[in-house]
């Protein structure tokens, strides 16, 4: 694991300087959806729990380095008040949180200002990690969703003070490394979506690591143009095709099983409702012009589900067919129940992350069974592609 917890340091009468994600979305002043907030209740309980006193550090859209009074955190703070269900401090200023009237220091938590209003945090300054670092006794990161980010609040901070994982970084770190570092075997995985070249490098370093790659959506007709199909009107990525042919070729060398839809709901029309045919997919398919493969089809899904029987573990990432659109989210949704069913029985440990991932299997209504939902969207898929997290290694990851 080599990173430590909350579990691990005395917070006794310590200042904790909370690194959060609660950017969240808001509609004519009031936060629409708290999901983000209430994810970080766990660990503020924590930390008071043990004594301390948090100190939330957090952005909020991308002001540029600037104050920008639209981007400022204080519309979360009936949200974070209400899902914390303690009084929250807001302290506008850096220099007012290095000089703390007595009110705020009897403050159970307190919430900095926007930290991107300074052009230090996204450049990383050494000098502005270090006045963040003069606020707290201790550095707790528990926003995994800006890891990938080498900021001063995610990683300049953490080599000044004693670091640990907040509870929900610790949740998803130890959910991605029962996924994909020691996966309980055999370990597969779902990626779809529109494009193979946003998921080019997650894939070539899937295929090293996995039994079974389910390739959907859009992504997988190049796979089967590459193998010789004329897909007519299909969302195809044609400069793609060499790479689907090396990324198959790979697979080849290292045991791992591609499985490619084998029939698909062929319609005119991108749209709800369109009438459809399901035809056969291969090497030999050739569709007229105006066709184009919109899901992947009953056999297709039912080779997919036989599959998931077959697994230990699996990885979600996007959906099968342009799930947004009745009746072509027919394949999503009934491998999205199956992995979920296999999950509650105890049979499949199932990991998701992105975000139409999350909104596939919210859509299927089966979001709050798989074992964990990553809502990190571009953390997420560069921990799968194998990269390092600066925010992660910070803290000795």
């Amino acid at each position: 694991m080599g990173w430590m917890t909350l579990d691990d340091l005395d917070l006794k009468g310590k200042r904790v300087l909370t690194r959060v994600d609660i950017n969240v979305p808001v509609q004519n002043g009031i936060v629409s959806d708290a999901t983000r907030i209430e994810r970080i209740v766990p660990t503020v309980e924590a930390i008071l729990a043990k004594g301390g006193t948090p100190l939330l550090v957090a952005h909020f859209g991308r002001p540029k380095g600037k104050s920008v009074l639209d981007l400022s955190l204080r519309i979360v703070l009936p949200a974070l008040e209400k899902a914390l269900g303690h009084t929250v401090s807001f302290v506008e200023t850096l220099e007012a949180a290095e000089n703390l009237p007595e009110e705020a220091r009897a403050a159970e938590v307190i919430l900095i200002e926007n930290i991107r209003f300074h052009a230090g945090e996204e450049a990383n300054d050494p000098a502005f990690a270090a006045r963040l670092a003069g606020l707290a006794d201790v550095y707790c990161n528990d926003a995994f969703s800006a890891a990938h980010r080498a900021h001063a609040s995610t990683e300049g901070v953490a080599r000044l003070l004693p670091s640990c994982a907040g509870r929900l970084m610790q949740a998803e770190l130890t959910a991605l490394e029962s996924a994909l570092a020691k996966p309980k075997r055999p370990v597969g995985a779902v990626v779809g979506g529109a494009k193979v070249s946003t998921k080019l490098d997650l894939l070539s370093n899937l295929v090293e690591k996995l039994d079974v790659l389910i390739i959907g959506g859009g992504m997988a007709n190049t796979f089967l143009m590459a193998e010789g199909a004329d897909l007519g009107a299909s969302l195809v990525e044609a400069d793609m095709l060499p790479t689907a042919r090396e990324i198959m070729a790979k697979a080849k060398t290292t045991g791992c099983q591609i499985i490619l839809p084998q029939d698909g709901a062929v319609a005119r029309a991108f749209k709800a409702g369109a009438p459809f045919d399901t035809l056969a997919l291969g090497s030999d398919t050739k569709l007229e012009s105006d066709q184009m493969v919109l899901d992947a089809g009953a056999a297709s899904t039912a080779a997919i589900l036989t599959a998931f029987e077959s697994l230990k573990t699996l990885i979600w990432n996007g959906p099968l067919g342009a799930f947004e659109i009745a009746p072509f989210d027919t394949a999503t949704v009934a491998a999205a129940q199956k992995a979920a069913a296999l999950t509650r029985a105890d049979a499949l440990v199932t990991v998701a992350g992105g975000g139409d991932t999350v909104a596939a299997l919210n859509a299927a209504g089966v979001a709050d069974d798989f074992s964990y939902i990553s809502t990190a969207g571009g953390a997420f898929l560069e921990w799968m592609e194998g990269k390092t997290l600066p925010g992660v290694a910070a803290l000795g990851g």
